[in-house]
């Protein structure tokens, strides 16, 4: 019998959301730290009561486009945000709940507050996590010293363009991957692959993949538009979901930091 040949699997995507629930920033390489890629989910944006704001029930958060140069975060091209840590030493800290946790946040300086409270309707703020505050990815799924900023719950989202085809195919009107928020988009491979396995290594990066990401109203948002509707959700649902919860993509755990690249190997 001759051998089953081994299928190649490889990085096609990288995606880093420097605002939680704004529009991605698509990478050739990506500097992964142990709270996720460098920049990823570290603003995050307040109503006037402090609770935060994502596309769950402000969908025009992902008609926000930003831009990284240099040490600077930008708006939609208008505000302009600081991203080096130092630029915050020192300011007043605020308590904000994030999910379960609990979290030191330090209001962002400028006119980035007016801006989403001008695109949103309402009062807001912009706050970034500071480099020293720590936030441990949801238990029991991490060990001692797994770390993540603003994301949901963990540093890392790996999806798979199988998994997404095997989607498509049953969607009377296919969805792009962006509406899963990925940070690391993998190609080749059967779908849901990647959920028969708990580590993977991306190029010279080690991942522990514990735990599937959980589904929620933004995959019904469309990013290009900021509409929303049923799909693709209702048609996950009928076949993705398991305990009530409806499932796609990996989230994933580095354990160290390092740099992975578009069409790094992916090995399991």
């Amino acid at each position: 019998m001759l051998p089953v040949p081994r299928v190649s699997v490889s990085v096609t995507a990288l995606f880093v959301y420097p605002v939680k629930g704004t529009r991605g920033i698509r990478l050739d390489r990506a500097d992964v730290l142990l709270t996720g890629v460098r920049h990823d989910r570290r603003f995050m944006v307040l109503d006037e009561d402090g609770g935060f704001l994502t596309q769950r029930t402000h969908p025009k958060l992902a008609l926000v486009e930003t831009a990284i140069a240099g040490d600077t975060l930008t708006l939609d091209g208008a505000a302009e945000v600081l991203l080096d840590d130092e630029a915050y030493r020192g300011r007043p800290r605020l308590r904000v709940k994030l999910w379960d946790d609990v979290v030191d946040v330090v209001e962002v300086p400028g006119d980035a507050s007016l801006f989403f409270s001008e695109r949103l309707g309402e009062p807001c703020t912009l706050v970034r996590f500071p480099g020293d505050s720590v936030r441990g990815v949801e238990a029991p799924y991490g060990r001692e010293g797994d770390r993540v900023a603003f994301a949901d719950a963990y540093p890392l989202l790996l999806a798979s363009t199988s998994s997404l085809a095997d989607l498509n195919a049953r969607l009377d009107v296919p969805v792009a991957m962006d509406r899963f928020r990925p940070n690391v988009v993998i190609d080749g491979g059967p779908a849901f692959e990647e959920e028969k396995h708990d580590a993977v290594t991306i190029g010279p990066l080690h991942v522990r993949t514990p735990k599937r990401c959980a589904r929620c109203a933004v995959t019904t948002v469309d990013q290009a538009t900021a509409e929303s509707g049923k799909e693709p959700l209702r048609t996950l649902a009928s076949y993705r979901t398991e305990n009530h919860k409806v499932y796609f993509a990996m989230n994933a755990i580095p354990d160290a930091e390092g740099v992975i690249s578009l069409g790094d190997r992916v090995v399991w």
